[in-house]
């Protein structure tokens, strides 16, 4: 009888069927991932987690219903959430938390806050160290690993010496407490420095001294105090609300005594 056995072609017909499976899975799987970057991966006989899924507390939040500094109990600590860096990234000390700032990437608060009060002390460790806060965050990153929002910028002094083009440096304002938009954010400067606001006053302290800033968001309108004076600002940001999220990018700095103070909403927000 001509045609040979039937069940070898049903073996090689399941065999292609359960590779085209296999194959659609892990496409649907790196779709899924570029869209939601802490979704664990469902491998038949494993389970991995793209980013390390972890959790730690840092910083304190109150609003003014119940601020009191008589009363600790009127403060609750802030939860922070892994994005997209390693656990191994980010370690207690016994002043606060330090980032050792690979690989780039954020770790963001549980909690969306609109308006508030900011107050954070960091320090970089090496010669144009970079990093930052990022506020009114979605925390999805793009394709440079960082979230869209606007971001608050901390770079230690020495960056300008380290990124001459042609012979010539950037502006210290730049690594001076710098507030621009991010991933498709749009604000108005106070202080242009093109789409950028630039410091009007260098206050900034170098590597190993501890740095001030106290940062006002308020209904799109940023204000910001570095080592007890207000030197820059934004206004008419196009996102109003969102995660803030400490940025790790490439080298260790420190952050202490972060206190929040979150003020009434605006409903139109």
């Amino acid at each position: 009888m001509a045609g040979g056995c039937g069940c070898c072609s049903w073996k090689n017909r399941s065999t292609l069927t359960v590779q085209w499976l296999y194959s659609f899975h892990m496409v649907l799987l790196k779709i899924l991932r570029s869209l939601f970057p802490l979704i664990l991966l469902v491998i038949p006989g494993k389970i991995i987690s793209q980013e390390q899924a972890f959790k730690f507390e840092f910083g304190l939040e109150s609003n003014l219903k119940f601020l009191s500094l008589e009363k600790a109990a009127a403060y609750d600590t802030i939860q922070w959430v892994n994005v997209n860096t390693n656990e191994d990234t980010w370690a207690r000390n016994d002043e606060g938390i330090v980032c050792y700032g690979n690989p780039i990437g954020v770790v963001r608060s549980q909690k969306q806050y609109e308006n508030f009060l900011l107050h954070i002390e960091w320090k970089h460790m090496e010669p144009g160290g970079n990093s930052g806060v990022f506020v009114w965050s979605k925390a999805v990153p793009g394709q440079n690993r960082l979230p869209d929002g606007v971001e608050v910028q901390m770079l230690e002094l020495d960056w300008v010496k380290l990124n001459e083009r042609d012979g010539k440096k950037p502006p210290e304002a730049y690594v001076h407490g710098e507030l621009f938009g991010v991933g498709g954010v749009e604000i108005v400067p106070d202080n242009p420095r093109g789409v950028r606001s630039k410091s009007i006053e260098n206050l900034c302290k170098p590597r190993g001294e501890w740095n001030t800033y106290d940062v006002i968001c308020v209904d799109g309108v940023i204000k910001l105090s570095v080592n007890g004076t207000f030197v820059n600002g934004i206004s008419k940001s196009s996102q109003k609300k969102g995660h803030i999220c400490l940025e790790s990018e490439g080298a260790e700095i420190h952050f202490r005594n972060l206190r929040l103070v979150e003020l009434p909403g605006n409903s139109k927000n």
